[in-house]
């Protein structure tokens, strides 16, 4: 296929443009540069600009004849929306929306969006389902339920069919350690630890230890960042082949703690880190785990990569490689 893949340059959007290369798709990046890098792609064809900037995004689609987009570029860092969140929504929003009339403008009528469990808020039950209550506890999460809306009336009234994948906790590295999550705009547990694992940061801080949890601590479901990249691969296939728009869910369908993710880098990296106990952040849930079912059933995605200390193995490799090269 022939492909724009916003954000391209970030971490996510840059393993799935690695993968799609791999397999023989024509890419073309678009991305600000803001919080990606040149590096991470490759000899990819990039175009530097921001989605907002419609006229733009049409001309790239119309020149290269691309049939279909990734969207990966937003703003992700929830706490930083609840102090800037009209940030939030120009960005992800409103470059969403031009995005989005441009592809249909251009032709490209199949489309990707990364979405976010943060759509869910603080779930009832768990595993949460797609079917569930949706509940945004801040702008970053609110963003993005309002592209989902968008979506679906871009659909019924241009026929843009689109795959809505809610990611739970991406997380790890490219398996031969030369690409991975930029560690200075961090805020996930694995790659905050990474920090203190590494050196970069002396000590971590462990916000709630008094959850309702086996050990006091907030449970994620932690996916691999290759396997998460494939998942959008499986969506294009499925999108290819007349698949109608859809919500899935991206995790593994089950979670670690924060006490486990600590004892799994301390294993892996080999050393004791320095921690802190402080009380819980406001609007951090006790536990958020995917229901997973859906993913496999519709785009027959299977993980591959899902076992903890393998993903805090690859996460740690690539920061040790940052350090004896940064980018």
């Amino acid at each position: 296929m022939r492909i724009l893949v916003t954000g391209g340059a970030g971490y996510i959007g840059s393993h799935t443009t690695a993968l799609l290369r791999a397999r023989g798709d024509f890419v073309v990046v678009f991305d600000s540069l803001e919080l990606g890098y040149r590096q991470a792609i490759g000899d990819t064809p990039l175009v530097v600009g921001n989605t907002r900037d419609g006229a733009l995004v049409k001309q790239v689609i119309g020149d290269h004849k691309l049939e279909a987009v990734i969207h990966f570029a937003a703003y992700k860092a929830a706490g930083e929306s609840m102090t800037s969140p009209a940030k939030y929504f120009d960005n992800n929003v409103q470059g969403s929306l031009r995005l989005m009339e441009a592809a249909c403008q251009a032709g490209a009528r199949q489309f990707v969006f990364s979405s976010t469990a943060a759509v869910y808020g603080a779930p009832k039950t768990l595993p949460v389902r797609e079917s569930d209550d949706l509940r945004p506890e801040n702008p970053y999460g609110e963003s993005k339920l309002i592209v989902e809306r968008m979506l679906k009336w871009f659909g019924t009234c241009y026929g843009l069919r689109s795959v809505i994948l809610r990611y739970f906790n991406a997380a790890g590295a490219a398996l031969d350690g030369e690409n991975g999550e930029d560690p200075r705009y961090v805020q996930n547990l694995i790659p905050v630890v990474m920090n203190v694992a590494t050196g970069r940061t002396p000590m971590l801080r462990v916000f709630g230890t008094d959850y309702p949890t086996p050990d006091g601590t907030g449970i994620r479901d932690y996916i691999h960042v290759d396997d998460l990249a494939r998942a959008h691969l499986n969506a294009l296939d499925y999108l290819r082949a007349g698949g109608v728009t859809t919500t899935l869910n991206c995790g593994y369908g089950h979670g670690y703690s924060v006490r486990e993710v600590l004892e799994s880098v301390q294993r892996v990296a080999g050393k004791r880190l320095e921690i802190r106990e402080e009380p819980r952040r406001e609007g951090d849930p006790p536990a958020l785990v995917a229901g997973a079912e859906r993913i496999r059933k519709v785009l027959g995605w299977e993980p591959r990569l899902d076992d903890l200390d393998g993903i805090v193995r690859t996460a740690l490799r690539w920061e040790e490689r940052l350090q004896r090269s940064p980018w």
